[in-house]
Formats: C-alpha cells, structure tokens, sequence
C-alpha cells in the first residue's frame, strides 16, 4: 500500500473517532433552560375591621350581628371601627343600638350607634326638633303602609261649628300640618284567626317644631279624628308648612275649609 492511500486512511480514521467523540459529548449535554424573570406584584396591606355580619332594623340592638373582615388598608378611614384600635368592639357595642338601618357586610360606624343607656328617640331627633305622639287609627293611616322615616300630611276631621257658617250636623276637614316626617309607628304584623296577616297601628311618632307641637297638641282636643297623608317621597326636601297655627294663635285660617255633609262636599270661608 502506498504512503498516500495510508495518510488518507489515517486521515480519516481519526476524523471518524472525532466525529463520535463529538456526538457523544452533545448527546449527554442538556439544552440551555430559559428562565423568564417575572416581577413580583406588591402585596397589598390589609387590617381588620368590623363590618355588619347580617341586616339590623333602625332601633334594634346590634347583638351578635357584628364580625372582624380582613380590609385593605389604604382603604380605611378614620370613621372605620379596627381590631387594631379596639380589639373588644364585638362586646363593646353588643347592646348599642341602631341610628339607623345597618345591612350585611358595610363596615359598622359609631355615627350609626346609639350607646347603652342612651335614648332611642332622643337621639334620632334633630336638634330643635320635637317628638310628638299622635293618635290615629287603621284606617286614618294609609291603609298601614306609612313607616318610620315616611312624610306625611296631618288633616283634621271636626264637627262644624257656627264660626265656619256651617250646619252644625256637618264636618269640616282641613289640613294643619304639611310635609312632616314620621319617626315612629307603633305597627306590627299579626295573626287573626283564619290565619290572615293584620297590621295594626295606634299611634304615631312625629317630627315637629315647637310651634307644630303646639298645634297637634290642640288639634288632638278639637278632632274628632286625624288622619296622616302619605306624601310622595319627591317632596321630602320641601319645607314643612304649618297651616295650623292658626289654632294656638287664636287668628283666623282666612282660608277655606272643606264641609261633608250627607256624603257631599263644599268649601266654605272662615273667619279672618
């Protein structure tokens, strides 16, 4: 064999040996992993606060209805009662009272409370303001659809007197109070015998000045019966009107009254 076919041979007898060392080395090296970096969003600071665990009526006692809740912090605020302020506002506030109607899930505010010992009504009332029970009857009330916080006319129903210039077998009604809010009313829901549900209120809770204190006051005296008028809720921002003052202040209406008489009606004048 000649020296150059020997060359070539060893030639390519060593690129063959390389050429399978090489496939050996990369067959056992694994591939390169990619590893992507992902930035780590800032956890959110959270407290507890203590928030309604179910419904509770203006003027019920808050009782167990209350629970701590895990909050984020940058969004509470100073009216917010804390686990971290006041650990034992569960026991604390077990015997306040409602302000006002609370609802599952709100975060509860002492503005909302009444404290223990502390009265119901006196609180709700607004400063200047009078609360004044007025009797009244089933059927005088809006069919027992009028509810605290509802707006209501008072009219007055009386037997006619000479001073109205009508038959003294007659009535006249009139309206003496105007836009006044109701604070409470003793109504409830009962059983009657056949299993029917019945309302039943006997009297009424109002909101009043001094001045209209005065007038139902007298008008109870005089009325044969008053009867509420519900309003529409789109007139609460009016204000109340006092027609009866006349009745303290000794003045005449100088108005009209409305005179029912064997089941007809007429307006007559009054005296100024």
């Amino acid at each position: 064999m000649s020296k150059s076919r020997i060359l070539i041979l060893g030639v390519a007898v060593f690129a063959a040996v390389a050429a399978g060392y090489m496939a050996k080395n990369l067959a056992s090296k694994p591939a390169p992993v990619v590893v992507e970096t992902v930035e780590a969003e800032p956890q959110i600071e959270l407290s507890e606060v203590l928030v309604m665990a179910q419904d509770v009526p203006m003027g019920e006692m808050i009782g167990s209805a209350v629970r701590w809740q895990s909050w984020p912090k940058e969004s509470i605020n100073d009216t917010f009662i804390t686990r971290d302020s006041q650990p034992e506002a569960v026991e604390d506030l077990r015997n306040a009272v409602a302000r006002l109607a609370l609802y599952a899930g709100e975060p509860l505010r002492r503005a909302k409370l009444i404290g223990e010992g502390q009265s119901f009504m006196s609180a709700i009332l607004p400063p200047g303001k009078r609360a004044v029970a007025t009797q009244i009857a089933a059927e005088t009330s809006a069919g027992g659809f009028i509810l605290p916080n509802d707006y209501v006319d008072v009219i007055m129903t009386r037997r006619a007197d000479a001073a109205s210039g009508a038959s003294p077998d007659g009535f006249v009604t009139e309206t003496i109070l105007k836009n006044i809010r109701v604070l409470a009313i003793d109504q409830t829901i009962q059983e009657d015998e056949e299993g029917r549900r019945v309302r039943v209120g006997e009297t009424a809770t109002l909101e009043l000045s001094p001045e209209q204190a005065e007038v139902i006051t007298v008008a109870q005296q005089m009325a044969d019966r008053l009867t509420l008028s519900l309003r529409s809720i789109a007139d609460t921002n009016e204000d109340p009107q006092e027609d009866g003052l006349y009745l303290v202040n000794g003045t005449g209406r100088g108005n009209t009254v409305r005179l029912i008489k064997s089941g007809e009606m007429s307006e007559v004048g009054t005296r100024k």
